[in-house]
């Protein structure tokens, strides 16, 4: 299952799941990384392929072309930072253009774990935003680890209920070949059929 995580606050969240750490000290994401995770949902294994896009404007036609193949997208903001929090719209309208139509979203706000004085974006407004598109909302912190694995579940668990409902909604196209009709012959000798006149 591909998962693209855009927004910002990406790379601590991904290096929490994937490793298990964090670090305070990062470098700026260019292009694009990725992360694989196996883990086990309601006792299948599964193989998270996470890619972590650059949020520079600069990088954006870079990491546009991985949506069309992306199963399910965390778009991650920073609570402490209400920029990140606008942005969220301008992230949407480019999964809009550039992902297929069914495509899962989750909204993430990050640094859930910070002082009621330095947040900027409360969590009633994180819902709210989450509840005009119709998707999921959590509150996570890399460096507490809250609600982290939480996320990354959810959103395997929504890629995979949305591919077998696709999968039973699709009837299997089958071609018989050199197989008699059982109510024609019936009372009648089996019918021999025979490839290219021989």
């Amino acid at each position: 299952m591909m998962v693209i995580l855009v927004g910002v606050g990406k790379s601590c969240l991904l290096l929490r799941f994937s490793d298990g750490s964090f670090t305070t000290s990062f470098i700026t994401t260019i292009g694009i990384d990725f992360k694989i995770r196996t883990i086990e949902l309601d006792g299948k294994r599964i193989k998270l392929q996470i890619w972590d896009t650059a949020g520079q404007e600069r990088f954006r036609t870079i990491t546009t072309a991985y949506y069309r193949g992306a199963m399910g997208i965390l778009l991650v903001y920073d609570v402490t930072d209400e920029s990140s929090f606008n942005n969220i719209r301008n992230w949407i309208r480019n999964i809009e253009q550039h992902a297929s139509d069914n495509v899962n979203k989750i909204l993430v706000g990050n640094k859930a774990d910070m002082d009621e004085s330095k947040r900027a974006v409360p969590t009633s407004k994180g819902q709210a935003l989450a509840d005009e598109y119709g998707i999921k909302f959590f509150e996570t912190s890399a460096k507490t680890n809250l609600n982290v694995e939480e996320v990354f579940f959810s959103i395997g668990r929504d890629i995979k209920q949305r591919l077998s409902e696709s999968d039973s909604k699709t009837e299997p196209q089958a071609i018989r070949i050199n197989q008699s009709d059982q109510a024609g012959t019936a009372g009648q000798g089996a019918q021999k059929s025979s490839c290219c006149g021989s």
